[in-house]
């Protein structure tokens, strides 16, 4: 056989690889319920990755901080069509929080690439006799145990920020967490709690509806979506917290079918199209290396994890 007919060869071989893997059904596992706005996100990056020529369906497994969903996928076959939509809580904070975890965040998965971030937000009714963080600070030390706050989990960020900055202020509010964000919002807007912390994606629609008010942006920046919304920092608090969403595969992926995958998402999320879709919701993709998301992790972990210790918050049990 020539040298010409062995590189044909290898190039169909190659192309009948990739074909088989596009066939396959990809499941992007998210770990909060459907409706919230990671979900949200994800499901307009799944539309996008199928006009690639890949098959790629969202599954739901909300539940303990993203430990079910993190589990679910740590255990599943390495071949890089079980995906994990990972964040600071499966990936860092949940081993500091919970007494035991049935995963081990560090050697039972394989990084892909960063998807996207937006900064934490609270959410209030618009009922409440409070307008804005600095007046909810009063308020809460005037009214011992009055504020019910919401979140999405123990170990997500927008719970964990929120009670970081409770200590530094001296005051406290009584944290009643969710399965997701959807949950949650329909929840507040049941008058069943009266503030939580979270992104702007899944509130957006009730706050433009004049039934939810964000009364602080943990960012250095109004969000664009609220512009009337005001910052921690413009309220006289230096607070501030982004959320992360990363995709993940179990330890052992050949570097094949990572590789494939970045490519095909890094693609999506360069898209401007794509990126005005997600501006509008209030997401800001953001891609990358697998080696930029092992770098950025634990740039995140290195920052947050003497925070929750420094809480020195009861561990959980799952």
């Amino acid at each position: 056989m020539s040298f010409r007919n062995i590189i044909v060869g290898l190039a169909i071989g190659a192309s009948t690889l990739g074909s088989a893997f596009a066939q396959q059904v990809t499941r992007i596992v998210v770990p909060f319920a459907a409706g919230g706005g990671t979900d949200q996100y994800c499901r307009i990056l799944a539309q996008e990755l199928n006009k690639q020529g890949l098959n790629v369906i969202i599954e739901n497994k909300p539940g303990a901080s993203g430990i079910l969903a993190a589990d679910y996928v740590a255990r599943a076959r390495p071949d890089g069509h079980t995906v994990l939509v990972s964040s600071l809580g499966t990936l860092a904070s949940n081993s500091v929080l919970y007494d035991k975890l049935p995963y081990d965040p560090a050697k039972d998965f394989a990084s892909v690439t960063q998807i996207a971030y937006q900064p934490a937000i609270i959410v209030g009714r618009t009922d409440l006799p409070y307008k804005n963080i600095k007046e909810m600070v009063a308020y809460a030390k005037q009214n011992p145990g009055k504020i019910n706050r919401a979140s999405p989990g123990a170990a997500i960020l927008t719970n964990l920020a929120p009670t970081a900055f409770e200590k530094a202020q001296g005051f406290s509010t009584t944290h009643i967490p969710f399965n997701g964000d959807a949950p949650a919002l329909q929840a507040l807007l049941g008058s069943q709690i009266d503030i939580h912390g979270t992104s702007i994606t899944g509130a957006l629609p009730y706050v433009k509806a004049g039934k939810l008010r964000v009364l602080g942006v943990m960012d250095g920046k109004r969000l664009p979506q609220v512009p009337d919304a005001p910052t921690f920092k413009e309220q006289g608090y230096d607070m501030e917290a982004t959320l992360w969403y990363s995709l993940s595969v179990p330890a052992g992926t050949p570097k094949a079918a990572i590789e494939r995958l970045n490519k095909a998402v890094n693609q999506v999320i360069a898209d401007p199209d794509f990126v005005t879709r997600a501006r509008a919701i209030g997401m800001e993709p953001r891609g990358g290396s697998p080696e930029d998301l092992d770098r950025f992790v634990k740039a995140e972990s290195d920052r947050w994890l003497p925070v929750l210790q420094s809480l020195n918050l009861p561990k959980q049990s799952n």
